[in-house]
């Protein structure tokens, strides 16, 4: 009788496999695609530079809050819609050539710097050294992260609130806190974000890369802000 009881040990250990199967197929779509979509974000922050967009984003600050707004989230809601086709990838790349657009503000406030350009590649590789980090734990951990989420997202609105509120009140205090507060949240949702995908919680790479993209992109852009800050040097 116990011959009749064997098949489904192997059924069950084909499932497993074709799980892990697929996650690293998720994993591994993610992160070419991550590094893809940085081509277009260097193209669009190339653009608003040459274009004088950001001279423009600069002088009229609500005005590019507002075109932010509607852009970003207008975009990731139609990547969203159409994660599963083509078509979302085409627009999760549009959506970083919008996302550089809107950087080359502050890129092109930093590259004022006499060491503006020292100061990107060092945004950049902190960025990629939290990366690394986030990766890693991320791996190697068995503590479960996702129960961060809930407050996570309330830290990210309480950042939009205090960020619009500043284009209004310009407190220098208030930029440091805010660009603090996003790169601990941010790099802290990368874990998150990086944690879901490896154990297979995400089964879309176009949402995958996206929500991962943003993380990176929040992080970069508020470290440069603060190396902007203490670190630029006008002569």
């Amino acid at each position: 009788m116990s011959d009749f009881r064997q098949p489904p040990l192997p059924v069950q250990g084909a499932y497993a496999g074709t799980e892990g199967v697929v996650r690293n197929r998720v994993l591994r779509n993610t992160y070419w695609l991550l590094a893809l979509s940085m081509i277009p974000t260097v193209l669009g922050a190339l653009v608003g530079l040459s274009s004088g967009m950001n001279r423009f984003m600069a002088a009229s600050p609500g005005t590019s809050a507002i075109v932010f707004l509607i852009g970003a989230f207008g975009l990731m809601y139609l990547v969203e819609r159409n994660k599963e086709s083509s078509l979302g990838v085409a627009l999760l790349l549009a959506f970083t050539f919008f996302m550089g657009l809107m950087l080359s503000r502050l890129i092109g406030h930093v590259l004022g710097f006499s060491n503006g350009s020292q100061l990107i590649m060092l945004a950049f590789g902190g960025t990629a050294v939290v990366f690394g980090a986030m990766a890693s734990v991320a791996t190697t951990t068995k503590r479960d992260f996702s129960h961060w989420q809930k407050f996570l997202f309330i830290g990210v609105v309480i950042l939009i609130v205090a960020s619009l509120a500043n284009i209004f009140l310009q407190l220098p205090a208030l930029v440091l806190t805010v660009s603090v507060m996003a790169i601990a949240i941010f790099s802290a949702f990368l874990l998150v974000d990086l944690q879901r995908v490896i154990r297979g919680g995400e089964t879309n790479y176009v949402s995958a890369t996206l929500a991962i993209y943003l993380d990176v992109y929040n992080i970069f852009a508020n470290l440069l802000m603060l190396l902007g800050i203490f670190g630029g040097n006008r002569e």
